[in-house]
């Protein structure tokens, strides 16, 4: 069974490069089991949310923006939210400080069938609790009876790739995004083809933990980053609207940035003004719009029949 068919959660400068989030990483090593139990494995989980919740609440103290849900793990943090979230981060080099489990033989079983190149990796991280204890560290607890806490990619590494020229593969842009799911699904589906990364505008955070349910941990795979429309990443931009071209017509070239106005208002005039160009998708009178995940899957699927440098198909 594919593993993916499995899952149902909804610059230039003088310093080093910075990494290539399309390169592909090493395989995990697979370590011993951990010898932590399961009490030092809650208060691990506990000393890690608990300092960074005393960061964050320094950080609010000097008037930097924080953004946290209720329940949720505090910045720099993420919340790996089940089976598949863990196994994608693990894959993709993701450091992850403690990963619980209600049930450790059912999620070994699970990789095992698969995932069977992070089963090391899990055998080593995975730590049985108690599920009423797991239940009272996360907001909702995953059919899959897993959670863990991964540390989030330093947004200057981030930054940097995102800059980079030339590029292998374009850019999404998601204009002032409002569905956090809908932004989880754009990312799953950006990991997919192998873009550069994935830029949002405006206020939802992409690294809140409901967009990091629905990219099931694929935010570890490309380079995800909220930035203001003056700071986009360079290349030429091409902007999704009723009003552009046929995209048939037109030719993507892998240094693009892809702009995806908000399910409900469309694209910001911001944005609309600095467009290079705008595209339009195929679509009969009578439907008044696409998903926006619809609409950047149509949009990476054409990019990739253009490009050498698109991913192959699978199987």
């Amino acid at each position: 069974m594919n593993d993916s068919a499995a899952d149902t959660t909804s610059g230039s400068g003088s310093g080093p490069a910075a990494p290539d989030p399309r390169e592909p990483r090493p395989a995990p090593m697979a370590g011993p089991r951990r010898s932590t139990g399961p009490e030092d494995a809650l208060g691990t989980w506990r000393e890690l949310t608990a300092s960074a919740s005393r960061s964050t609440a320094a950080g609010a103290a000097e008037g930097a923006e924080v953004e946290a849900a209720a329940g949720a793990p505090p910045a720099q943090l993420v919340l790996l939210d089940g089976f598949h979230a863990l196994k994608h981060a693990v894959r993709f080099g993701a450091h992850v400080p403690v990963a619980l489990t209600a049930d450790r033989e059912s999620a070994l079983a699970l990789a095992a069938e698969l995932a069977p190149d992070v089963l090391g990796p899990l055998n080593a991280l995975l730590v049985e609790v108690p599920e009423d204890a797991l239940r009272g560290l996360v907001p909702r607890l995953h059919p899959t009876a897993v959670a863990a806490l991964a540390v989030r990619p330093r947004r200057t590494e981030n930054l940097a790739a995102l800059a980079r020229l030339p590029r292998r593969a374009p850019v999404v842009l998601l204009d002032d995004p409002r569905n956090l799911g809908n932004a989880g699904a754009v990312i799953r589906l950006a990991a997919g083809f192998g873009v550069t990364g994935v830029v949002t505008t405006g206020t939802v955070d992409p690294w809140h933990p409901t967009v990091v349910r629905g990219g099931a941990g694929l935010h570890f795979a490309t380079a995800v980053e909220r930035v203001d429309v003056a700071a986009l990443p360079p290349g030429p931009l091409f902007a999704l609207d009723p009003e552009g071209r046929d995209i048939r017509r037109m030719h993507l070239p892998d240094d693009a940035v892809l702009a995806f106005g908000s399910e409900r208002s469309g694209l910001s005039a911001e944005v609309r003004e600095r467009a290079t160009h705008l595209v339009s998708l195929p679509m009969r009178p009578q439907v008044s719009s696409y998903n926006l995940a619809t609409s950047v899957a149509m949009t990476l699927f054409h990019w990739s029949t253009g490009s050498a440098s698109a991913p192959p198909a699978t199987g």
